[in-house]
């Protein structure tokens, strides 16, 4: 159905730096028909690349990362939470020259001025079928392609000295250049291009920059937008007063989208240079606008990058965007990316991608970790632990692996998988292993669900192995939410004959509150902690009053993370009840399993 040729960089290729099938992408956020709209996407052709499900705070940062041109919101059945989600694209779908589309549901029509408001290019109402919205995202995909192109042809030609004078577009509400004119002139400075007719091998060391301003829509809602476009005028002119004449006159200041900015360095600048500007930047914005009668208070977060010498201009405006993303969602007001970090990125976009159909290829595989007695020196338990044998990039440890399936909202289904494949091969071990205490990790996303304890059981049970010899493990900075929710589902768990272990203890913030609060039998000291004992005798004060305070609750100790006889002799003289770490053995396979346990 789809005959338009590939023409995105997938993040695969990205995160490898190796060639691979450009299949173009689209970037999904769905509140209710997720699978259903994705599934009809990849049977036009298309690789989706999906956001969390049902959450919309953080949808800029995966769109950036995913190197699609096209964004899809589904707002059918979830108007509000689908305008929110428009809104945070808008900004870097403008400024990344793509394309925003919105699916409504038949009765939300009428609300299509806020889904313009919102920053929409295009729209598709219900009800219509795969062969409608294969076709609305052929035209989104033009949509951006002439995007793309016009600014490649005015590139090109204003690349002739005596045109430029001729081409200087600006941006109507503030004066400052508009992002065409940003546009021509990071080709110009700043891509392969120039570097290439500069005759520097790693081209021009010019830094781009763009400064968002913090909840501006709110400035829209609370005094109208004729003061919100006063707020934008005097942002741009503290803007431009920041910056030297000179600096002002080699770069460019442009206003790119919405209450979006870019300052753009000339050569020679640095990052150090560009984050001097940042901070200076944020400080002036932060002081109050008059405007009219009323006094605004804003702030602003800013995204940095350098060009290597070898991109094309737009992909250093898509890196500072990222970039900006990245500030945005972390606590600092500037953020600067180079090629290594959006790298880093791209490669947990790329797992968001692959963790979707990992399940279905079996790639999430069962590693087990012997717990010991420290007094008697028998394996006594086992826990289970996820692998990811990723095709390409090898075995993946749970930490990547769980930490992929939160930024992706796979989370509860890949908990679920683990425990129920960890409880099936468990339930067919004979020998020495068939009396041992199996321990599998529950997530505090696991715990919220509802109908979750009935739901466990029934897995349990329907795995066949016994609930006297099953321990659940959760770890203790999930639960700070809902301490008393949590308390109760435990509870429930161990009337049922579960035992309840809270693992990792001694990272968090509340460890005593949850000593307090749970129902518990086993405290497992992080391994960290566990470590600490050959420490000073500080640390060793710390690990004794532990595990001291546990026995008097009556909970079993298990220490993590023991990897020397000299840890094993401190823990036990302090009344560590059992161990596990690579002094005994690392997480194994079934049958380096059998044979550790058979010796045993």
């Amino acid at each position: 159905m789809r005959a338009i040729a590939p023409r995105h960089e997938s993040v695969a290729e990205q995160a490898s730096g190796g060639p691979v099938t450009a299949i173009p992408a689209i970037f999904l956020v769905s509140f209710r028909h997720r699978d259903e709209i994705g599934g009809m996407a990849e049977r036009a052709g298309w690789r989706v690349v999906l956001a969390g499900r049902g959450e919309a705070a953080d949808v800029e940062r995966p769109f950036l990362s995913s190197a699609a041109q096209v964004a899809v919101v589904d707002a059918r059945g979830a108007l509000e939470e689908g305008l929110a989600a428009a809104r945070l694209l808008a900004d870097p779908v403008e400024a990344n020259a793509g394309a925003l589309l919105v699916l409504l549901s038949r009765g939300d029509v009428a609300a299509l001025d806020s889904v313009h408001a919102a920053g929409a290019t295009h729209y598709l109402a219900s009800p219509f079928g795969e062969t409608e919205f294969a076709q609305m995202l052929r035209f989104a995909d033009r949509h951006a392609d002439r995007l793309a192109r016009g600014r490649r042809d005015v590139a090109k030609a204003d690349a002739a000295p005596e045109r430029r004078r001729d081409r200087r577009s600006r941006d109507a509400l503030t004066g400052l250049a508009d992002r065409a004119a940003l546009r021509r002139w990071v080709d110009r400075h700043c891509g392969a291009p120039a570097a290439a007719r500069a005759g520097m091998a790693e081209g021009p060391a010019c830094v781009l920059m763009l400064l968002a301003v913090t909840r501006f829509d709110a400035i829209n809602a609370a005094f109208g937008n004729l003061a919100g476009d006063k707020v934008l005028q005097a942002v741009a002119r503290r803007i431009e007063r920041q910056l030297d004449p000179a600096m002002a006159r080699r770069g460019c200041v442009a206003r790119v989208a919405g209450a979006e900015f870019a300052v753009a360095l000339a050569p020679p600048a640095t990052v150090e240079d560009a984050e001097r500007l940042a901070a200076e930047l944020t400080d002036a914005i932060a002081r109050p606008f008059a405007v009219d009668q009323h006094v605004v208070s804003l702030s602003s977060r800013i995204g940095i990058a350098a060009p290597d010498g070898t991109e094309e201009g737009d992909a250093l405006i898509r890196r500072a965007s990222l970039a900006l993303a990245e500030a945005r969602a972390g606590d600092g007001a500037a953020r600067a990316l180079d090629a290594v970090d959006e790298a880093q990125v791209a490669r947990a976009s790329r797992l968001e991608v692959d963790l979707r159909v990992a399940l279905d290829r079996d790639e999430i595989g069962i590693l087990f970790q012997p717990q010991v007695s420290v007094t008697t020196g028998a394996v006594v338990g086992i826990e289970a632990l996820a692998r990811w044998r990723h095709p390409e990039l090898g075995a993946l440890g749970a930490a990547t692996l769980f930490a992929t399936a939160e930024r992706s909202d796979y989370l509860v289904q890949l908990s679920e998988h683990v425990q129920a494949k960890a409880l099936r091969i468990a339930a067919g071990w004979g020998g020495a292993r068939a009396g041992l205490r199996l321990a599998v990790n529950v997530t505090a996303a696991d715990i919220a669900r509802p109908g979750f304890v009935a739901r466990f059981l029934a897995l349990v049970d329907n795995a066949g192995f016994p609930r006297a010899r099953l321990t659940v493990e959760v770890t203790e900075s999930g639960l700070i939410d809902d301490l008393g929710h949590a308390a109760a589902m435990l509870g429930e768990l161990r009337a049922a004959g579960l035992r309840v272990a809270i693992d990792d203890f001694g990272t968090g913030y509340s460890s005593l509150a949850y000593l307090k609060a749970l129902p518990l039998d086993y405290l497992k000291i992080d391994q960290r902690l566990a470590q600490d004992i050959t420490g000073s005798a500080r640390d060793r004060v710390v690990v004794r009053g532990v595990i001291e305070m546990a026995r008097s609750l009556g909970l079993a100790v298990i220490a993590e993370g023991v990897e020397t006889e000299e840890q094993l002799a401190l823990l036990a003289a302090e009344g560590c009840n059992i161990y596990q770490g690579y002094l005994c053995a690392p997480p194994l396979d079934e049958t380096a399993l059998a044979a550790l346990v058979e010796r045993e």
